[in-house]
């Protein structure tokens, strides 16, 4: 069938990123008429950049537990009809060598392009038509339910229309808020788009004592709280955290920024799984003579210790010092408060927070309830993961979903 000078697609898939790539293969693997048409002049340009490099390309451990949605129960039928071990079985059939850095973290020995290389070739089987450089001029769905795509290379129209341009974050790897205005466009919600996974910020008089830390590292561990009522959650990352000269960074502070919000103050301890008052005790029954940055030294980074000892404990020797006061530093270690002044926005964020209204969209298959054909996937999506693989599954499963769902509806 064709129209006019076009020949009808089953399904034109915007984005050649990670959901992209992967709901194309999957219906062009069924049979189906599939074109991946993006603006940039490589496929998977975010993921060659991902893991440091190595593509962190899923987590043994996900399940819908490690996302942030406004309906925490939506990934779950997607991320179970297509799992970690699914992905793990095609990386392996290609061959492609990997390793565990982390519980549950999977890594390219090599490359990412192993991972880019691998899904163009699951592309090349389906014969999906993949254009690069192609640049998205408009959008539009016809009287007949057909989607007409304009690039500046031409038009081409199709039954499904699959969205898979990503959010917000990295703009120099093009970047764009194509998928939340094609969403409007079709009359879909979007939850308000924020930087997440991001490095955070602190106004001037925090940045006054922290710049003297910059490259710092410690082990904290980092509560964080969402949602409300029976939806409310509270989450725990214990990891490392950096000062920077802009504030603070590292993957604990990462996994918190994509809970925090403008006004909140963060609860970091920093001495996780010690009891921090009985040491400080123990300290100064064995130690004497010592003084608050001798103790403080003995948990914590040199620079730091100096720092929290010179803010919070007199001079003088631990023998001096009321057990209240050793207490009061204690809960200072255990649940120091800090206030962000802001992100380092998405040129740094890893992903983007909020998207396309679940709400508006089936969890089946990614469709859009009242715009037939019309599939949202990926980072496009109000389905934001954790730091260690979790978006990039998302990425799989939900294309996967959204391709299985072409191949069933043209079949």
């Amino acid at each position: 069938m064709t129209r006019g000078s076009a020949p009808v697609l089953d399904a034109i898939v915007l984005g050649a990123g990670a959901a992209g790539l992967m709901a194309a293969a999957t219906a062009g693997q069924a049979g189906r008429r599939v074109l991946v048409v993006d603006h940039a002049p490589q496929a998977g340009r975010k993921i060659l950049i991902s893991g440091g490099g190595r593509c962190n390309f899923t987590n043994m451990d996900a399940g819908a537990g490690q996302f942030l949605s406004a309906n925490p129960h939506f990934a779950k039928s997607a991320l179970a009809r297509y799992t970690p071990a699914d992905f793990l079985s095609l990386v392996r059939r290609h061959r492609i060598p990997w390793h565990e850095k982390a519980a549950g973290q999977l890594f390219c020995d090599r490359s990412a392009r192993d991972i880019v290389d691998m899904l163009l070739r699951e592309c090349a089987a389906g014969q999906v038509d993949v254009r690069l450089s192609h640049r998205i001029i408009d959008v539009a769905r016809d009287s007949a339910g057909l989607y007409r795509v304009e690039t500046d290379h031409g038009v081409f129209v199709a039954r499904g229309l699959i969205v898979a341009t990503g959010g917000l974050s990295i703009p120099k790897l093009g970047a764009t808020g194509l998928a939340h205005d094609l969403a409007r466009r079709f009359g879909l919600r979007v939850v308000a788009p924020a930087p997440a996974l991001v490095p955070l910020t602190f106004g001037a008089q925090d940045l006054e004592w922290m710049e003297p830390l910059a490259g710092l590292s410690v082990n904290v561990a980092i509560s964080c709280h969402s949602g409300a009522g029976r939806q409310a959650r509270h989450v725990v990352f214990r990891d490392g955290m950096v000062f920077t000269h802009r504030g603070l960074s590292g993957p604990a502070i990462l996994q918190a920024s994509s809970y925090w919000q403008a006004g909140q103050a963060l609860e970091i301890d920093l001495l996780p799984g010690i009891d921090a008052g009985r040491r400080l005790l123990d300290i100064k029954r064995d130690r004497p003579r010592a003084g608050g940055v001798a103790m403080l030294s003995m948990l914590l980074p040199q620079r730091l210790a100096q720092l929290l000892a010179r803010a919070c404990l007199p001079e003088g020797q631990l023998a001096g010092m009321p057990d209240a006061v050793l207490a009061g530093v204690a809960s200072q270690l255990s649940a120091w408060r800090l206030n962000p002044h802001g992100t380092e926005g998405y040129v740094k964020a890893e992903v983007t927070r909020g998207g396309v209204d679940t709400g508006c969209l089936s969890s089946r298959d990614m469709e859009a309830r009242d715009v037939p054909g019309l599939f949202m996937v990926g980072e496009a999506v109000d389905v934001t993961g954790w730091l260690g693989g979790y978006n990039f599954q998302w990425a799989w499963a939900s294309g996967h979903a959204a391709g299985q769902a072409v191949a069933e509806r043209t079949g």
